[in-house]
């Protein structure tokens, strides 16, 4: 068991059908739990409930809206199957967490479930991977401003930023609203489709690059995994192509160790910049 594994562990389900976990400050963002941490872990006991119902376990795609932002504590998930067909089960997911005695919700989404092995053939078409400096010659999030590589989520993870994309950690940005980089564990567990959930959802808003300043929360995210990924180092580039009203598109593409597309999303956020 890696430490991924043991933040998305949950029991159950229980008697209403909910899977029960704890989230910790080991994988969150200022005051917050990271959401691809809770994505992971609500993927999983949806895959474990479509199962049970006969149902497929892989998630194919994941579109959530994000309600309240999530804190350290007992967590639940609740999957309910909506649809269970011969290549792809349909299922719904909320997540909420205790607060003084009341449940309240952090996201709930909908869900696509199949069999990643179905679709493991050569692309017809693709996205080649972007060029990026080898692992020696990119910045890691250890020496990334405190504000940020105090963060539980960046000690448990092992992140590698193209010197190119990180002009924003020293008040630089480019303005381009683009990064990339490397990511693994950082006890080099090997990726899986579920760890893929949160590599989409890992590296810093890509608004730092445009200048934001403090938390970017997530909206709305949907994400598809692609395939099962190869042993080894991930790709990742984030890019932005509107932003306006305080609201950003953040586009994520992840590909493996072999150079083949693995993970793609995009999500809508919320980002502050400074008065002008």
């Amino acid at each position: 068991m890696s430490e991924f594994d043991d933040a998305i562990a949950t029991t159950g389900p229980d008697d209403s059908g909910a899977y029960v976990g704890v989230l910790t400050h080991e994988w969150g963002i200022g005051e917050a739990v990271n959401g691809g941490l809770l994505m992971a872990l609500s993927a999983r006991a949806t895959g474990d409930a479509s199962q049970r119902a006969g149902g497929h376990a892989d998630t194919l795609s994941f579109s959530g809206i994000f309600l309240s932002p999530s804190s350290p504590g007992p967590v639940r998930a609740r999957p309910t199957i909506l649809r269970t067909g011969r290549s792809m089960s349909t299922a719904q997911v909320v997540v909420t967490q205790p607060v003084d005695g009341v449940d309240v919700e952090r996201f709930r989404a909908l869900l696509t479930l199949g069999d990643l092995g179905r679709y493991d053939e050569a692309p017809r078409k693709t996205v080649a991977p972007p060029t990026i400096p080898p692992l020696a010659e990119c910045m890691s999030a250890k020496d990334a401003p405190p504000s940020l590589s105090q963060s539980g989520l960046l000690q448990r993870l092992d992140l590698r930023l193209d010197p190119a994309t990180i002009g924003w950690a020293v008040g630089a940005p480019s303005g381009k609203g683009e990064l990339r980089g490397w990511m693994r564990l950082q006890d080099d567990r090997a990726p899986d489709a579920l760890s893929l959930l949160l590599a989409l959802d890992a590296f810093p808003p890509v608004v730092f690059d445009l200048g934001s300043q403090g938390w970017a929360p997530t909206i709305e995210f949907t994400g598809y995994v692609r395939a099962r990924p190869a042993p080894g180092w991930l790709q990742v580039r984030t890019h932005t192509d509107h932003v306006a009203g305080g609201l950003f598109n953040e586009d994520c593409t992840v590909w493996d160790s072999t150079g083949a597309l693995v993970a793609q999303s995009r999500q809508l956020g919320a980002a502050r910049f400074p008065a002008t």
